[in-house]
C-alpha cells in the first residue's frame, strides 16, 4: 500500500510540474540536457585549474578552460549525506531534512546496524520534490551514477521513488569504501562484480562503471532531454585505483612512511591518491567526448563539483598537506572552516557560456537545484526552496543575476558546529554539542575573507555590529530537527 501511496504522489508531482512549467515534453533540440558530476571528498585546490601542482587533471581543467569557474562556491554541508540532501531538495542546511551521516536502521540498543549489510542512510521524506522530480516532471530522462546516500530501496528516499528512472551504483555510503565491490545496483537489483573482493585491486572498478552507465544512458537518450548526474564515489577512501593507472606517478610522488589509520592499506598511498583523481578526470572526458561526438555540445550544460573538502589528513593513507587540497584553506571534510565546504565549480556550454571566465559569485549546492531547474525550463516558487538559480550569471546576463545576502550551514556532527558567509565575512562557531549539556554558548569567531581566506585572525572583537548580525541570521534560519536534534540551537529561538 505506502508503494502504491508513492506511485500515486509520484504522478501527481509530476503532472503539476509538468502544468506549472507549461509543457510535459518537448523536443531535445530546444531543451538544455544537463549533466552534473560531483566528486566525492575533492579539495577545493586538487584540481590543475585551482592551482594544484602535483595531480594532472588535464580534462577538467579544459572544461574550465571552456568555460566558467567559480572560486566562491561551496557545499551543501562539511560531509556527504546533507551535502547531497541540500542538492536534491534545495535547501540550507538549517531546512533540509538530512542533516548528518545517520544511518537508516539501529539495533535494540540503539546502535548503528552498519557493517555488510549496507542498510543506507537516513532516507530523504516521500513530500521532499527533488530536482529528479522536477525535471522529469517536464519530459526530461533522468539518470543517477555513483553514490547515492539519501536512502536505501523500499524506504521514502529510493532514489526511484525520488525521481530517477535509471539508478546505477552504491546506494549505502558504506558500500561504497571499496571501489571493486562485490555487487552494485541497477535500480532496485543488485547486480555481481565478478572477480571483486574487498581487497586493493579488482576485475572491475567502480568508477568505470559509472562512466560507462552514463555514457549508455546518453547515447539512449540523445534523442530527448535528459538530466544525468554523477555523484562519483572518488576519491574518497579507500585509496584504490587500477594498478597501470600509477604509472603516470613514477618518479614523480615523493612517497612516505606512515602509520596506516582505517581503510585499506595501499603501498604507495600519495602516488595512487593522484592517480584515483587522475583516472576520475579521465572519465570526465569520456563523458565529454561523447557529448561531442553526438552533437550535443552546444544544447548540454556539464558542471563539476565536489560534495565537500579533502578527507582528514593521514585517514587510509591520504595526504592533504602534501597535496595542499584544500588550497591553503583551513579545514578539512567535516568541518565547516572553508576548507571543509568551499570546493570547485565550473560550468561548460559552448555556445552559451563565454569560455574563460572566473566569478566571486557566492553560491552553494542548494543552487544547483535551482540552477538546474532553470536550465530545464522548471520554474518554483521562491519560498519552496532557499537556491537562487545563477543560469543569468552563466548565459553573460549579469544584470539580472540575484545575489545571496548570505549563505547558512549548521552541522551537529564533529561537535556541532555553526557558520554564515555574508560577504566579505565568515563568522563559526563550534562546540555546539557539548555547549548544549554546560548551557554556555560558544563565542562566534569572524573572519574577514577578502584579506584573510585562510580564516587565520579572528577580528569578531572589533566588529560588533557584524556579530550581531550573524546572530541574527543564524537564530532565524536553524529550524529544529527531533532527528538530528541541535539541543543548544533550538534554545536560542
Amino acid at each position: 500500500m505506502n508503494r502504491y501511496l508513492n506511485y500515486v504522489r509520484r504522478i501527481v508531482i509530476a503532472c503539476c510540474i509538468g502544468l506549472l512549467s507549461g509543457s510535459m515534453v518537448a523536443n531535445s533540440g530546444d531543451r538544455t540536457n544537463v549533466i552534473l558530476i560531483a566528486a566525492d571528498d575533492l579539495g577545493y585546490g586538487e584540481l590543475g585549474c585551482y592551482g594544484q601542482a602535483k595531480i594532472q587533471t588535464p580534462r577538467i581543467d579544459q572544461l574550465a578552460a571552456e568555460g566558467m569557474r567559480f572560486t566562491d562556491f561551496y557545499s551543501g554541508n562539511a560531509v556527504c549525506a546533507p551535502s547531497r540532501c541540500c542538492l536534491m531538495t534545495g535547501k540550507h542546511p538549517g531546512h533540509a531534512f538530512i542533516r548528518d551521516n545517520l544511518p537508516h536502521k539501529v539495533n535494540s540498543e540503539g546502535k548503528q546496524a552498519v557493517g555488510t549489510v549496507y542498510d543506507g542512510q537516513w532516507p530523504i521524506p516521500s513530500d521532499e520534490i527533488t530536482l529528479a522530480e522536477r525535471v522529469k516532471g517536464v519530459g526530461y530522462a533522468t539518470g543517477a551514477f555513483g553514490k547515492w546516500g539519501l536512502g536505501h530501496f523500499g524506504t521514502s528516499g529510493d532514489p526511484n521513488d525520488q525521481g530517477f528512472d535509471l539508478f546505477y551504483g552504491f546506494n549505502c555510503q558504506y558500500h561504497a569504501h571499496n571501489h571493486y565491490p562485490k555487487f552494485l545496483w541497477r535500480n532496485r537489483v543488485k547486480e555481481d562484480q565478478p572477480g571483486n573482493d574487498r581487497t586493493l585491486y579488482g576485475q572491475t572498478y567502480s568508477q568505470d562503471q559509472f562512466v560507462t552507465e552514463a555514457i549508455r544512458f546518453i547515447r539512449e537518450n540523445r534523442d530527448r532531454p535528459f538530466f544525468a548526474y554523477l555523484p562519483f564515489a572518488v576519491p574518497h577512501l579507500s585509496i584504490q585505483v587500477p594498478n597501470e593507472d600509477l604509472a603516470a606517478y613514477d618518479g614523480v610522488i615523493e612517497e612516505q612512511a606512515y602509520e596506516h589509520r582505517g581503510y585499506l592499506p595501499h603501498p604507495r598511498p600519495r602516488a595512487a591518491y593522484a592517480a584515483m583523481v587522475s583516472h576520475m578526470d579521465a572519465g570526465v572526458g569520456q563523458i565529454v567526448d561523447v557529448i561531442e561526438e553526438l552533437g550535443l555540445t552546444e544544447n548540454t550544460l556539464i558542471m563539476f563539483t565536489s560534495d565537500n573538502g579533502p578527507t582528514y589528513d593521514r585517514l587510509g593513507g591520504s595526504d592533504s598537506e602534501y597535496f595542499n587540497s584544500a588550497g591553503g584553506l583551513k579545514g578539512l571534510k567535516g568541518q565547516l572552516d572553508e576548507g571543509g565546504i568551499r570546493v570547485p565549480l565550473i560550468a561548460r556550454q559552448p555556445g552559451v557560456i563565454a569560455a574563460g571566465q572566473t566569478t566571486d559569485w557566492m553560491g552553494a549546492w542548494w543552487d544547483l537545484h535551482a540552477t538546474v531547474s532553470d536550465a530545464c525550463g522548471v520554474k518554483i516558487e521562491s519560498s519552496a526552496i532557499d537556491g537562487i538559480s545563477f543560469l543569468p550569471l552563466l548565459r553573460g546576463d549579469q544584470s539580472n543575476q540575484a545575489e545571496h545576502p548570505f549563505l547558512y550551514w549548521e552541522f551537529g556532527g564533529y561537535t556541532g558546529q555553526q557558520a554564515v558567509r555574508m560577504g566579505q565575512w565568515k563568522a563559526i562557531r563550534k562546540n555546539l554539542m557539548a555547549a548544549g549539556k554546560t548551557k554556555q554558548p560558544p563565542a562566534w569567531a569572524l573572519y574577514d575573507l577578502k584579506n584573510d581566506p585562510s580564516e587565520s585572525h579572528d577580528v569578531a572583537p572589533q566588529n560588533p555590529a557584524v556579530i550581531d548580525r550573524i546572530v541574527s541570521i543564524a537564530t532565524a534560519e536553524h529550524s529544529p530537527s527531533e532527528l538530528f536534534a541541535m539541543p543548544m540551537l533550538d534554545s536560542q529561538r
